[in-house]
């Protein structure tokens, strides 16, 4: 079963550089995400879970916590330090942390 981070642990770790991986779809992405966040939708995270690093810590996030959680059980399932972000984009927009829209510049 995947971890969870909370929305304030994940702020100082994401303020420290923390890598974040949105698992929403390009369209929920583009209307607004967490700065830096790296886009690899959920469908596509079976296929591509082996570009993500080994042996540093990998915040997975989405609208609310749902779809983080499946995907962040898929990557510990697979050796990866993953941890779904409580309450999601949503939570984190709502407590007052950046949002940047637009296309994303990479994926991970």
């Amino acid at each position: 079963m995947a971890r969870e981070v909370t929305q304030e642990a994940f702020a100082a770790d994401w303020a420290d550089g923390a890598l974040v991986v949105d698992v929403r779809e390009p369209d929920e992405y583009t209307a607004g995400h967490v700065p830096g966040a790296r886009l690899m939708p959920l469908r596509t995270v079976p296929a591509r879970c082996a570009e993500l690093p080994a042996g540093r810590p990998v915040y997975v996030i989405c609208a609310s916590g749902n779809r983080s959680r499946t995907a962040a059980d898929w990557m510990t399932s697979r050796g990866i330090d993953a941890y779904s972000v409580t309450g999601g984009t949503r939570g984190w927009a709502r407590g007052g942390r950046p949002v940047t829209a637009g296309a994303p510049e990479h994926s991970a």
